[in-house]
């Protein structure tokens, strides 16, 4: 069955507190059973990971080779300042969605510059916790039409 990696990057764990004027009130718990319920319906596997740290992260992705199909990332703050984390995307050649809760493009002007984006199959940002799904289903589609 394909299998997607949901990979969460730094602060991710405090959603629901953190900010939610800016990032909502639905806790990391929920959006990890709101991925698994999407996955179902979409007939493949989810696995969700989170770390605030950037190496661990690195590992993540160099782990998903032979073992995920796609990837869910979320690198929050890592987007605008990891050249190490496009390099293991870049390195793995596994499709790779970019995801944000908020839109970053109308945040302050660091955020608007993303590492990532430059190896990702494309990029979510602005529908807060529905980006997930969003993310999911576009990933979905796009491993069917590869098969």
């Amino acid at each position: 069955m394909t299998s997607i990696l949901v990979l969460n990057g730094p602060n991710l764990n405090l959603l629901g507190t953190r900010q939610p004027e800016i990032y909502g009130s639905t806790t990391l718990a929920d959006i990890e059973v709101m991925c698994h319920e999407t996955a179902k319906t979409l007939g493949v596997t989810v696995a969700f990971e989170q770390s605030n740290v950037e190496g661990a992260m690195v590992d993540s992705l160099h782990a998903a080779r032979g073992t995920h199909d796609g990837i869910i990332l979320n690198a929050g703050a890592y987007t605008h300042t990891s050249v190490a984390l496009m390099d293991a995307v870049s390195s793995i050649e596994i499709p790779t969605i970019e995801l944000h809760l908020s839109n970053i493009h109308a945040r302050e002007e660091f955020r608007h510059t993303s590492y990532i984006a430059k190896v990702a199959l494309g990029i979510i940002c602005g529908f807060g916790a529905h980006g997930y799904v969003l993310a999911l289903e576009a990933m979905a589609q796009h491993l069917k039409a590869r098969a």
